[in-house]
């Protein structure tokens, strides 16, 4: 059996990730600074167990990351999956809120890579996916949060070229627009809140945590046994173009 830890696993992205690995057999460690939730998430999907992880706090992570070694050994699956995004405009957010989207986005999957990466070298295994975003490619507003999406996504190259010789593979994935519990209560106030983000989107729709997980799931096993370093955009198309401005600017076919 595959063990993994999730972090962000009280999410809805993380805990259809959780489902996800253990559908495939894993026995999987929610982790999540939000405890209450994610020990309600475990009593939900059997094979699984909460723990709480502050991401910004080096000794909590140096903790859970020793503690699963120690009951576990070297992971064989990691998911860097916590986030937040305070947003605001670029000149009005205050180094407080900037310094907690950096330190959660990138500072959290640093800092749980440096702990457990030395043991699934030592190991000479395991496949680590960082959640990025597309926000980390283009820009979709979330100023800060897209800079340590990119982040994260330079982050993910380096790390597989340099643990690829021991075994070690380290990819990412970039969602799209997914309905999640804030857009859920977007959507409950207004049912049409998703309607004008949907025309940007070539496959017509936006995402749901399952699409996520679902290519998660893919990168994590053998599988994808000969891709590292490689970022998966699960966008619905949207890097590849934007219907809707190419729409705007149709001229029937006139060049310029």
């Amino acid at each position: 059996m595959s063990n993994a830890i999730v972090t962000g696993a009280a999410s809805d992205i993380g805990q259809a990730i959780a489902r996800a690995i253990v559908s495939e057999g894993g026995h999987v460690v929610l982790a999540d600074n939000d405890l209450a939730t994610v020990e309600e998430v475990a009593r939900e999907i059997p094979g699984t167990e909460a723990v709480y992880l502050d991401l910004r706090s080096p000794d909590s992570v140096r903790e859970v990351a020793s503690d699963f070694i120690e009951r576990h050994g070297a992971p064989h699956q990691v998911v860097n999956g916590a986030a937040v995004c305070n947003g605001g405009p670029f000149e009005s957010v205050d180094e407080a809120t900037w310094s907690q989207d950096l330190d959660v986005v990138l500072g959290g999957t640093i800092r749980l890579s440096q702990a457990l990466l030395p043991a699934m070298r030592e190991a000479g295994r395991g496949s680590v996916v960082n959640i990025a975003s597309v926000n980390g490619h283009a820009y979709f507003g979330s100023d800060v949060y897209s800079a340590a999406k990119a982040g994260v996504l330079n982050l993910t190259r380096t790390l597989a070229v340099q643990y690829g010789p021991y075994g070690v593979r380290v990819n990412s994935v970039s969602p799209g627009t997914v309905v999640n519990a804030p857009r859920r209560r977007q959507l409950a106030e207004d049912p049409h809140a998703l309607d004008r983000a949907t025309e940007w989107y070539p496959l017509g729709r936006v995402g749901a945590p399952e699409d996520v997980a679902d290519a998660v799931v893919f990168l994590l096993s053998d599988r994808a046994s000969w891709i590292t370093g490689t970022d998966l955009r699960v966008d619905g198309g949207l890097l590849a173009g934007m219907r809707g401005l190419a729409q705007a600017l149709d001229t029937s076919g006139d060049a310029g």
